[in-house]
């Protein structure tokens, strides 16, 4: 078992994997080289890419990829199943066909990769993962977003934030924030059997009040999905029927934009940048939001990307906290409870190593568990 942040580094992009214990703590084992040049968008501070979905492993397909931002690239790496940080890289990087690629998605059993560019040229584009000879471009699957954005991209607001399959993988899903008071929009694209999507997509918008939808975890079972919106607490998308979508408002946040959704819970975790609070939700069969608990994290410490992994029958949430270049762990024991069991500093050892660690460009948190 494993998890994997990327450094990002304009001068060059990097893959620093830990090896997850049987406890759910942390291991600092390893840093890759990615294969291309990291980027920071036009804004302060970190998350450097507007984005969730930088950096994902595939469990099923036993295969990990990352964005190259700053090469407009995609690299693909085979994980070894015994020893999960030992990655390597599959054939060459590839093209993100567009500019700022900030996000990517494997579908169910890791035979495709779709990745989502979001700078001046932005889009969609998806590849065949091939074991022996890496990323293969899949006809028909190049497709614009249309957004009048820069390179690198100039954001939050504005900017493309995650790229997801639906659950029944028959959806390929962006999320776009708005830039207020024009709220954002979810592009849907229709997925056929032969992996090319359809022509354009359909643009969604979120529900009332919904401004800035941003990571998109999916609702199991629902044809459904609850995305982060950042302008006010988290937005729950109906893929079925608009009408019984919803934004809810979670009182005090700053900017809540990523999300995980546990199977030992059955609830997802929202981490917001500026508060650096865990908010824990509850979706209801009938798609009703509630907020059950809010964890707090170190303040300052800018909590952004999460994931989470089983471990021996637990579920734990790991949390990329760019500021305190560290990664929290917390064991979610069971609803309401989220405990922090543990931090790994990244800073220490990848510096005795002569790895370049920047807080502001800190990006990605992917777990993989065989």
């Amino acid at each position: 078992m494993s998890c994997a942040v990327i450094t990002n580094e304009p001068d060059e992009n990097m893959v620093i994997a830990a090896s997850i214990n049987s406890d759910g703590t942390l291991n600092l084992d390893r840093a890759v080289a990615a294969g291309g040049r990291g980027s920071h968008g036009q804004a302060d501070g970190p998350d450097a890419l507007f984005s969730q979905g930088s950096i994902k492993a595939s469990a099923k397909g036993q295969v990990l990829a990352t964005v190259n931002s700053g090469s407009n690239t995609v690299s693909l790496f085979s994980i070894d199943s015994k020893n999960p940080t030992n990655i390597n890289q599959i054939g060459d990087v590839v093209s993100s066909e567009g500019e700022f690629p900030m996000s990517l998605a494997f579908n169910a059993d890791g035979s495709r990769l779709c990745v989502v560019n979001g700078g001046q040229v932005n889009g969609v584009i998806c590849y065949k993962v091939d074991k022996k000879n890496g990323l293969i471009t899949l006809p028909n699957t190049l497709r614009p977003l249309g957004l009048n954005q820069t390179t690198p991209a100039t954001g939050p607001a504005g900017t493309a934030s995650q790229i997801i399959f639906s659950e029944d993988g028959k959806q390929l899903i962006v999320s776009v924030k708005g830039v207020p008071p024009t709220p954002g929009f979810f592009a849907v694209w229709d997925v056929n059997s032969d992996g090319t999507l359809s022509p354009d997509f359909k643009k969604v918008a979120p529900a009332k009040n919904g401004l800035l939808p941003f990571s998109m975890t999916v609702i199991p079972g629902k044809n459904a999905i609850l995305a982060t919106d950042a302008g006010l607490g988290f937005d729950i998308f109906d893929l079925k029927d608009n009408s019984k979508s919803s934004a809810v408002a979670i009182d005090g946040q700053v900017a809540t934009c990523w999300s995980s959704f546990s199977k030992q819970t059955g609830n997802f975790y929202l981490t917001d940048i500026g508060t650096a609070t865990v908010t824990e939700v509850h979706v209801d069969n009938n798609l009703k939001g509630t907020i059950v608990s809010q964890h707090p994290q170190l303040p300052g410490s800018a909590t952004i990307d999460n994931d989470i992994a089983t471990v021996n029958g637990q579920d734990f949430l790991y949390v990329l906290a760019p500021n305190a270049t560290a990664v929290d762990v917390l064991l979610l024991d069971s609803p309401g409870s989220a405990k922090n069991i543990f931090t790994l500093d990244i800073s220490g050892p990848t510096k005795a190593a002569g790895i370049t660690i920047n807080p502001n460009n800190l990006q990605g948190m992917t777990t993989f568990t065989r």
